[in-house]
């Protein structure tokens, strides 16, 4: 039965002591006693399934657009911050009609085909990944193996030489980590500077590529720079944040995917070895990663009209937060949704958002999250941890800083 207590005066700004390293039992409350919670500043908070169905799929009452709400969190004054400029103009914090513009130029590279393309490549690297680890005979599975995986992922997707990659990863995790719900001044700081030191590396990237383009079918940065929609191509500051946007969304989730994925399988022995036995279960094995520990946990919204839910009403303005890793071990929506179930069939969790804010990238999230699982679990069936693992300290993005471990 979840404890009525955690919920009295919950707040995702003043997080109760072993919060980080097991939110659930706080998730179970707020989903029994106050599936829409109220917090401190006046932020509701979601816990249900059916509720962040609702809201994904209207769009128009509850709105991505973070104008209001970064203009504060960012400080905006006379001139606005590079945090600011960054998440109001990217994909993610946008309604329709420049959301469904952007998303359709980004879309069209990533086509069914485009991305069966990729199996190859990946397999490649992470066979490379896997080889390096062997010879060492240990392995940190996030620095030297989940990490690795989606920077180069889309670092060929944009066409970065790979030379070049080195800061990419740093940038995307400062970039992501003012998102948090405190916003301490040293990580403002480090996101405003890797914002603007990474759009000084895009701005010479674009043009010269603007001189020798890539294939579109298989560059993205080409095909944001010559895609239209309805004759209106991006502008130059809409190409330049989305190509962050698309580094920030295809590195840290996939890094927790991967990560949470080899972790999981050193608690769950018998989920091991179903899918050693059952190779072909990788597929609902990955999925069950995302539902079980979900890479992103919160999601937000803003209400453009008066709204009710849970026999509340709440006027327009009200800020929203969607509680994903709440929704996604909801019983209404899972059966024995605190076990990890790696046939579990079916599996409608919310790891991807849903309706039209539904990952643009997600179907390769769910290639790299495959080959990477699979091929590691087949090539060292006995790894285990090494050391003491280290969590990452985020309340938004679930994942590891580093997992040290033996390969068996």
């Amino acid at each position: 039965m979840a404890d009525p207590a955690l919920v009295q005066g919950f707040d995702l700004r003043r997080l109760p002591e072993g919060f980080i390293a097991n939110p659930y039992p706080v998730y179970a409350a707020l989903r029994a006693h106050a599936p829409v919670h109220r917090m401190g500043d006046g932020q509701i908070l979601l816990s249900r399934h059916v509720d962040l169905e609702r809201v994904y799929k209207d769009a128009a009452t509850f709105s991505s657009d973070k104008t209001v709400e970064f203009g504060a969190k960012f400080r905006v004054e006379a001139e606005p911050s590079p945090l600011y400029r960054h998440h109001t103009t990217s994909l993610v914090f946008n309604d329709p009609p420049r959301h469904t513009r952007v998303r359709r130029i980004i879309a069209g590279a990533l086509t069914p085909r485009a991305i069966a393309a990729m199996e190859a490549g990946i397999v490649a690297l992470v066979d490379r990944l896997l080889d390096a680890a062997e010879a060492r005979g240990r392995i940190d599975l996030i620095e030297d193996f989940a990490a690795a995986i989606p920077v180069e992922v889309i670092g060929n997707l944009l066409g970065v030489p790979r030379t070049e990659r080195g800061p990419l990863r740093d940038w995307s995790l400062a970039i992501l980590g003012a998102l948090e719900p405190v916003l301490p001044a040293a990580v403002e700081e480090a996101g405003n500077r890797a914002v603007t030191d990474f759009l000084a590396y895009l701005d010479s990237l674009v043009t010269e590529r603007r001189n020798r383009p890539g294939d579109p079918e298989k560059d993205i940065l080409t095909r944001l720079i010559q895609g239209e929609v309805g004759g209106e191509r991006l502008s130059p500051e809409e190409l330049l944040q989305n190509c962050i946007f698309i580094l920030n969304a295809g590195h840290e989730t996939t890094t927790n995917l991967i990560g949470n994925g080899l972790h999981l399988l050193t608690e769950h022995r018998d989920a091991r070895a179903r899918l050693l036995a059952e190779p072909d279960l990788m597929r609902k094995g990955v999925e069950e990663v995302l539902r079980f520990e979900s890479s992103n946990q919160l999601g937000n919204r803003v209400a453009t009209t008066d709204f009710a839910l849970g026999g509340t009403e709440f006027p327009a303005g009200t800020q929203i937060t969607l509680c994903i890793g709440a929704a996604n071990r909801d019983p209404a929506q899972f059966p024995d949704p605190d076990t990890f179930a790696v046939a579990r069939d079916p599996n409608r969790h919310l790891a991807f958002a849903s309706g039209i804010h539904q990952c643009v990238g997600m179907a390769v999230a769910r290639l790299e999250g495959r080959i990477a699982l699979g091929r590691f679990l087949a090539r060292f069936p006995d790894y285990r941890l090494d050391g003491v693992p280290e969590r990452s300290q985020r309340v938004r993005f679930r994942g590891f800083l580093r997992l040290p471990a033996r390969l068996g």
